[in-house]
């Protein structure tokens, strides 16, 4: 006879206002999805460093539409309104800065965490999180909502694909309040410092966020939009994030919105 599994402890994400000073947290219970309550804020003059997490996503969006639903209490699953003033030629560096944000938190945890181009974060090949910056138009200028999902309390039988794993599958699961806080804070510090820019600050997220990319110096297969399949090896980003792959007819650069699958060549 099958058992429930037991009861998630009713807890709620609730910090320390003095220890997020930039950020304004706002928790629901459930949503369909955080990116659409932020952009709704967004456009009615929300503030920069704006949060919102639901307990409970029940219709979120990743990548290419795919869905991104969690069990109520399972992980973290919220989103964050940033206007960053940089020229439009920079912007498609933040989805990236997302998830080496992210990767970063967890090394720091003690997992083993790894940036599968663009910004899906892996520990063991399987996905732990799951990143989707999408830009908004709003009467106060151009947005970004970056919505941030990780897996953390899901157990195995909980996780949607076999690809996919968390936190406590492979470790202990940490406080969920706690590593809110965390990834807010390295979210925060690694934006200011891009959107401070420079030649420096680039050079310097480009550098770290290649040291923690597991697909450069892979094979890969990139499947595009048309069909159309390019092998070789993954040898970088260029200045605005693109992966280069280099392969028998020269290196390609190619951008998130272009491609359909980056995976190991088999």
């Amino acid at each position: 006879m099958d058992t429930d599994p037991a009861p998630r402890p009713p807890d709620r994400p609730a910090l320390d206002p003095g220890r997020l000073p930039d950020h304004q947290v706002e928790v629901v219970e459930a949503a369909a999805s955080t990116n659409a309550l932020v952009t709704d804020q967004a456009r009615q003059g929300g503030p920069e460093g704006l949060v919102i997490l639901a307990e409970h996503q029940t219709a979120g969006r990743g990548r290419l539409d795919r869905s991104w639903e969690t069990p109520p209490r399972s992980g973290l699953t919220f989103s964050v309104l940033l206007r960053p003033t940089m020229a439009p030629a920079a912007w498609p560096w933040l989805p990236l800065l997302a998830g080496y944000s992210v990767c970063s938190v967890l090394r720091e945890a003690g997992f083993d965490a790894t940036v599968k181009w663009p910004n899906d974060v892996l520990i063991e090949d399987r996905k732990v999180a799951g990143i989707l910056v999408e830009r908004v138009e709003t009467p106060d200028g151009p947005a970004a909502i970056v919505g941030i999902g990780i897996n953390v309390g899901m157990t195995a039988e909980e996780l949607p694909v076999p690809e996919a794993t968390s936190l406590a599958v492979v470790g202990e699961a940490p406080d969920r309040t706690e590593l809110l806080g965390l990834v807010l804070d390295r979210l925060w510090g690694e934006y200011v410092a891009w959107r401070a820019g420079g030649q420096v600050a680039a050079d310097r997220l480009a550098t770290a966020y290649a040291e923690a990319c597991s697909t450069i110096g892979s094979q890969v297969r990139v499947q595009l939009p048309a069909a159309e399949e390019l092998t070789g090896t993954a040898t970088g980003v260029d200045v605005s994030g693109r992966l280069l792959v280099r392969h028998a007819d020269g290196t390609t650069a190619v951008s998130a919105g272009d491609v359909v699958h980056v995976r190991a060549a088999e």
